[in-house]
């Protein structure tokens, strides 16, 4: 009897085998079906988006708005991945509503009469959604500098090699020649990285919000000092904090190029209790003391002077590279007004009294100590 019981459980074991793998089969063979008709759909999710398939008269690349790599320059329209993540917790219907019936008038005009179907729509949301996980499409970066660095180092090498032993070019005049501009290049290419470490000249980042100094300063007439009030007084000009931000933006709520998308940004940071987190553009070395304070509120620069013409910029850049020799120039030639400056009146009697008697006509920082190390290192 127990013989017979345990063939028994033998063969249940191994139909339950069976049944255990038969059934694997059959879910792997449908989530391969699956996968097949999701990845069928993501293609014609991303067909769609880039306008490749006709769906009517006024067929349309979103592609073409919306970037889907990273970039270099501003794009007042969100990029695909911020499409993405701003509309994450709607759904379809929701989404769709907002593609096809746009209540703001930057929307309406770039979305108008969109000949899309509900499917359509849908596939071109599941295909917007796998930017979340994916991020934006990092662009090749060139690296001709190097590689010329490179072709340098081993045309060196080569010439030195033939010079001193297989002897293929019989005259030594060619390889020292060779060898000579190969070295003046490499020298060259050394000294000009070496000195710009540490400097970002044309730096330019793109923000969390995008940002323009000539929607904000020229079209709106909005003075610096509002924004940057601390530029006259303290050490740093100051980062504008989301509160005054929205002394405008609790009433303007949509901008002209940018619709509600980015000013949006503003509200929902206002309302997480979050600072926007801004990224730096100008940046001295840490061994460097700068004020604000000293230039512009005793000196009586404007921002231009060191910043260039920021109200002329939708995206903010370095315009100087900001090094030592540049602000020594701008010492040695950059007059101080002893008369009308409150600052120097108690200060500097010598300078006065040549003034006074015309032994002078004119003082520059750098007679005023603006050569000296101390000043800006100690």
């Amino acid at each position: 009897m127990k013989k017979i019981n345990f063939y028994f459980a033998k063969i249940i074991l191994f139909f339950s085998l069976i049944s255990i793998f038969l059934v694997q089969n059959t879910f792997a063979e449908e989530n391969q079906k699956d996968d097949h008709l999701s990845s069928n759909e993501l293609k014609l999710g991303e067909r769609l988006f880039y306008g490749l398939i006709n769906t009517g008269e006024n067929t349309i690349n979103c592609a073409s708005c919306h970037n889907t790599s990273v970039i270099d320059t501003f794009n007042w329209n969100p990029s695909i991945l911020e499409i993405a993540l701003s509309t994450q917790n709607m759904d379809s219907t929701t989404f769709a509503n907002l593609l096809l019936n746009p209540v703001t008038k930057r929307m309406s005009e770039v979305h108008a009469n969109i000949p899309l179907s509900g499917e359509q729509i849908i596939l071109i949301r599941q295909y917007i959604d796998t930017y979340r996980t994916t991020g934006l499409k990092e662009q090749k970066k060139l690296v001709t500098r190097l590689s010329l660095f490179i072709l340098l180092i081993v045309i060196f090498i080569a010439a030195f090699v033939d010079l001193s032993l297989t002897k293929f070019i019989k005259y030594k005049v060619v390889h020292g020649l060779i060898i000579l501009i190969v070295l003046v290049f490499i020298f060259k290419i050394l000294y000009e990285d070496a000195a710009g470490l540490g400097r970002t000249k044309d730096y330019a980042p793109l923000q969390p919000i995008k940002f323009s100094h000539q929607v904000h300063a020229t079209s709106n007439k909005i003075d610096c000092m509002y924004c940057h009030h601390t530029a006259e007084t303290a050490k740093s000009a100051g980062i504008p904090s989301t509160n005054v931000c929205m002394n405008c933006h609790q009433l303007v709520r949509e901008g002209t190029y940018s619709g509600r998308f980015e000013i949006q940004k503003i509200l929902t940071h206002m309302d997480q209790g979050q600072a926007v987190k801004w990224i730096r553009v100008h940046k001295l070395p840490d061994h460097v003391f700068f004020s604000h304070a000293q230039h512009v509120g005793v000196g009586q620069l404007e921002c231009k002077d060191c910043h260039g013409l920021v109200e002329d910029m939708h995206l903010l850049k370095q315009e100087n590279d900001l090094s030592m020799g540049w602000c020594l120039d701008c010492h040695r030639t950059q007059k101080v007004d002893f008369f009308e400056n409150k600052y120097y009146e108690n200060t500097f009697e010598e300078y006065h009294e040549q003034l006074k008697n015309n032994t002078t006509d004119s003082l520059t920082v750098a007679q005023l100590g603006g050569e000296d190390c101390m000043k800006c290192h100690y």
